[in-house]
């Protein structure tokens, strides 16, 4: 079997207000980049979950034998030019529950928040750990 294909949705709880955001595909192009305003901004990655448990797909790249992450891309990386940020976060999803990634097949849609911002008020970037963990919405 191929797999299945489930929905995986980033929400950065409080993004830099006017800066792009947007998913970064395996060829670094933005996909679907939006200005944030003041309230959260997320983002629906479609993932194939294998029968193995393994996530693939046009969004997700791999570090090692087992890492697997989503790029959200940031300011001129989510093609705004004119940005003073160029940033990206990198979002583990190889860590996520074996009973989530069971509920995700059956239709549900899972969720981790993240944070916006980094220690210097720009865009949290890097390896941005959630703020509230994954969960079946």
């Amino acid at each position: 079997m191929a797999g299945t294909t489930i929905t995986l949705r980033l929400t950065i709880a409080d993004p830099v207000a006017g800066v792009a955001y947007s998913l970064q595909d395996k060829a670094n192009r933005p996909v679907e980049p939006r200005i944030a305003a003041d309230g959260p901004i997320s983002f629906d990655a479609p993932v194939t979950l294998s029968e193995d448990g393994r996530l693939t797909g046009p969004f997700v790249r791999r570090e090692g034998a087992t890492r697997r992450f989503v790029y959200v891309a940031i300011g001129t990386s989510a093609g705004q030019h004119a940005s003073e940020w160029s940033r990206r976060a990198k979002i583990d999803v190889h860590d996520i529950p074996a009973d989530l990634l069971a509920q995700a097949r059956q239709g549900e849609v899972l969720e981790v928040v993240l944070p916006g911002r980094a220690k210097d008020g720009g865009p949290a970037c890097a390896t941005v750990r959630p703020i509230r963990t994954w969960r079946a919405v």
